[in-house]
Parts: C-alpha cells; structure tokens; sequence
C-alpha cells in the first residue's frame, strides 16, 4: 500500500511549554498512516529556510516519509501558538501569517502529477490552497479531502465533485445538519464522508449507507493531530479492507493513542 499527502506543514508552538513540534494536517496524516501499516508514504509541500522547517524534515526522516518533491522557499514556516486547557484540549491561540503556507501556492508539474499517479491514495486538505489542482489530480490518484469546519455550499461544489474521501469536524452539528452534509457531497459526487464529533464520536456514510462510530477510552493529555491521526486509521484500514467497520474501529483506536501524548506525532524541539 502507497500513499501520498499534499499540502502544508507547520511547527504547532507550543507557548507554555516553550517547546515547538512538527504538524500540519498533511503531513500528520503522512506520519500517521507510516506508522499504521503503509508500505511507502510520501509528502509534498513548500518548506520554509528556518529551523522550523529543518526540525520537519528531520522528523520526517526519522518516520521514513520521503518529501524529495518538496519545495523550499525564503520565508518562515508556519508557527501555529497552542495553548492547552485543563482536558487536554488544544486552542489555537494565533501565529505570523506571512508564512510559506500563506504567501506561496503549490502549483503541481506533470513530473509531480506523474508521481502522484504511484500512490493509492492522496490525502490533502482546506488548510493546502490546493482547491484549483484537485481536478488534475483527480485523474491521476484518488483523494482524500479534510475540510475541518468548511461546510459553505458553494466550497462543496469546488472540491467534492473532484474526492472520494471527505472529512469534516462537527461536534456542533445536529444528526439532521451531519445527515444534510453528507446527502449534499454524494450528490456532488463524494464517495464516503465522515463527520467527526468529538466526544460524541463519529458518523460515516458510503453512498448513503450510514455507520456510527464511539470514541475509545484513553487517557487525554493532548489532543492536538486526534483528528488527523483518524483520517490516517480510517483511510489504513480502509484502502487495505474495503471495509467501513473495521476501518472507523481502528481511526478511534489510533486517534485515542495520538491524546495519550504531546504534539501530533511527536518530536518536541525547544522554542
């Protein structure tokens, strides 16, 4: 099994404990699905020339995810500042914003396309500024797609006719706003879309068929990349399966571990 994961990479800072680890949903996800059982996992972003970026790559190397059609850029990598609550849960409490993630858009050649083409899945996200290449990677991978908390009808339109997997976070919303959700990105062509709720756990949906899946008991010391660490159980177990239960058993099994520790895999550096 072979996957790739398109889009940004940051160092989440955290301000308390003056320490910074590598994330970014994209390359999260890489790190995660490695780890849960594939053969080969790929990345492909716009690096910054700082520290920061130099920490990613290492992390990086140490979990065998190779990012060779990555670009390095003059700017600073994107420095997200968390704060913890008293449950574990992460806020995002701000960060520069002329960062690479937010001054350069990743603009794929036909060498990368090409590239892209050897993996089973591809992975990418809201955060990425990836929407205006989804239709030409369409034709050469299947995606997977997290819009977090983007659920406006006309962004719908833009990506989901161009996905198979699609993600949201919507602990806010009703059983008739997530059944409402997923009704509109089949209609827009998506495949399989998945809500996930926190606390509440999560309710998935294969062509209309609907499957409901609990959270698991661990012990929450962070919650930062829980939800990042499920996409990659999910699509694991899935693209290996082809089965639902089995794939939302394990995303809650690998998204209760990534609380039990700080970071979103991992590999603090001090600020």
């Amino acid at each position: 099994m072979k996957m790739i994961a398109v889009g940004d990479n940051v160092t989440d800072c955290y301000i308390d404990q003056k320490i910074y680890y590598p994330g970014g949903n994209a390359v999260n996800v890489a790190v995660n699905c490695k780890r849960n059982g594939f053969d080969e996992v790929a990345y492909i972003g716009v690096f910054g020339n700082d520290e920061n970026a130099t920490h990613i790559k290492w992390a990086l190397d140490q979990e065998q995810v190779r990012y060779n059609h990555s670009r390095t850029i003059c700017a600073q990598s994107g420095k997200p500042e968390v704060s913890l609550n008293e449950e574990g849960d992460r806020i995002f409490i701000g960060g520069p914003k002329n960062t690479a993630q937010h001054i350069v858009r990743l603009l794929l050649t036909p060498e990368d396309l090409l590239y892209i083409q050897g993996f089973d899945v591809c992975h990418t996200s809201c955060f990425s500024s990836i929407e205006p290449e989804l239709a030409k990677m369409q034709k050469h991978c299947q995606i997977s797609f997290d819009f977090s908390e983007r659920k406006d009808i006309n962004y719908l339109k833009t990506v989901c006719p161009h996905i198979r997997f699609a993600f949201f976070s919507g602990s806010d919303m009703t059983e008739n706003e997530v059944y409402a959700l997923m009704d509109t990105c089949h209609q827009l062509g998506t495949e399989i879309v998945g809500v996930t709720q926190g606390k509440q756990g999560a309710v998935f949906s294969h062509q209309g068929v609907r499957f409901h899946q609990g959270i698991k008991d661990t012990t929450v010391v962070d919650t930062m990349g829980a939800g990042d660490s499920f996409i990659a159980g999910f699509l694991t177990e899935f693209v290996r399966s082809e089965k639902m239960t089995q794939a939302l058993d394990f995303a809650a099994e690998c998204s209760a571990k990534t609380c039990t520790f700080y970071g979103g895999f991992g590999y603090p550096h001090q600020m």
